[in-house]
């Protein structure tokens, strides 16, 4: 098991200076990964500050050569698919491969949204993203792309180059609840990021995951700590245990935690 940070840019966080020397720290100290929340607009007033999470991933690339790097989780209603395949082969390039991409339905809550005029109805947000996950692989696999989707369009256009030396950047996909669609949609790609899931709640998803796939061999799994047992996670089938933090966490105990490293295996 692997084990990773998961910070919002929020706050002392947006300052790409910082999360550079997050990023330097975290490799230094034996983290595996480093995945940044994404969002445009937060409630809370300790978040009011906000990063480009794409322009904060470049820079902490940048800086290391072995630290996985990621948006948790990207929602294409708020992003067409033909401006993120290149962002993210860009930032596949630059990291040398290390780019995982999470991609999800989104949030509405603070309004990210509803005040841009974005889709805000879930099953049509559930229907955009499987239709951009499904054109993101076809721009990448380097062939022309004909498309005429109910969302999307793609009219002969052909996208290079693609992923650094493999066929598609990885794509974990987030699924919370008992709804057991996006659990089927992440065992079709790469991973599965489960939202404030108990442990029944993660047996039973990785369950329909063996069901669509047989197996969880080459699937990843990563669970946001604290939360689940850690002692159980293996047995679980965890893959990757990222360790969370909130807005309102002081930068000072963020960088202490990112110093002192992972847990002991």
């Amino acid at each position: 098991m692997k084990h990773a940070l998961f910070l919002p840019p929020f706050g002392e966080l947006a300052d790409p200076a910082v999360l550079m020397t997050i990023a330097e720290d975290a490799e230094a100290a034996c983290w595996e990964g480093l995945f940044l929340w994404d969002h445009i607009l937060r409630r809370e007033p300790s978040a009011a500050d906000i990063a480009d999470v794409w322009v904060a991933l470049a820079a902490m690339a940048a800086r290391t050569e072995r630290i996985t790097l990621g948006p948790m989780i990207t929602p294409p209603v708020r992003r067409r698919p033909q401006v993120l395949a290149r962002q993210a082969v860009t930032l596949d390039h630059l990291s040398r491969g290390r780019l995982v991409l999470g991609l999800g339905l989104g949030v509405d809550t603070s309004r990210e949204l509803s005040a841009f005029g974005e889709v805000t109805d879930a099953r049509a947000r559930g229907e955009i993203l499987d239709e951009a996950a499904e054109l993101l692989c076809r721009f990448w696999s380097g062939e022309q792309v004909d498309h005429d989707g109910p969302h999307f369009t793609a009219d002969g256009v052909t996208y290079r180059p693609g992923p650094f030396e493999r066929d598609r950047v990885p794509l974990w996909f987030a699924a919370r609840g008992e709804a057991r669609r996006p659990v089927r949609r992440a065992a079709r790609y790469d991973g599965l990021f489960p939202i404030e899931v108990d442990e029944e709640g993660l047996t039973s998803m990785l369950d329909v995951v063996r069901e669509e796939r047989g197996t969880l061999e080459g699937f990843d799994v990563a669970v946001v700590q604290p939360g689940l047992d850690p002692e159980r996670l293996d047995d679980l089938g965890v893959t990757w245990a990222m360790r969370s933090y909130g807005p309102d966490t002081p930068l000072d105990e963020i960088l202490a935690a990112t110093r002192a490293g992972p847990p002991p295996s």
